[in-house]
């Protein structure tokens, strides 16, 4: 037998309100913008690196994989800034994204020096940068639940 909550929407649910304070905390702190950013910039450097490196036309495939996934990662930094709440469950997508950038020369058999280095390096930024996200999730999450769901001492309003 199926449970029927008194609720009519989840906008009505007691928890809601803890979980946008929470989402809300992240995206305050110094280290979501500063990660914000560096996600921004890591995306439009993904997206404009085979013009600027100049292997657009030695690497077709690793253009095109650069194009798209640099357009992803902008948007889900924007997503990020705007609505922290459902874009930083979904940080663990930009890591993947990272280690794709690194074997996608690889995979498409199209390496240079160039190409290599810059996916390597890029790849690796996008890495650390999903993590610090995904880390950043979890910290606010061990926070949120040890201190029984309320605002830590230094965020409770006097």
């Amino acid at each position: 037998m199926s449970e029927v909550s008194d609720y009519r929407t989840i906008s009505e649910h007691p928890d809601v309100a803890e979980m946008r304070e929470r989402y809300e905390r992240i995206a305050a702190g110094g280290q979501a913008i500063v990660i914000d950013g560096l996600v921004l910039l890591a995306g439009a450097w993904l997206a404009i690196s085979p013009w600027i490196v100049h292997f657009n036309a030695a690497a077709p495939s690793v253009t095109i994989n650069n194009l798209i996934l640099g357009v992803i990662v902008t948007v889900m930094a924007l997503g990020l800034t705007w609505s922290p709440a459902r874009m930083y469950r979904l940080s663990w997508a930009m890591a993947a994204i990272g280690v794709w950038v690194i074997i996608a020369p690889f995979v498409t058999r199209q390496w240079t020096a160039g190409v290599i280095w810059n996916n390597t390096v890029t790849g690796a930024v996008t890495l650390l940068l999903g993590l610090a996200a995904v880390g950043m999730l979890f910290s606010t999450a061990r926070t949120a639940s040890r201190t029984g769901n309320r605002p830590a001492a230094s965020e409770r309003p006097r």
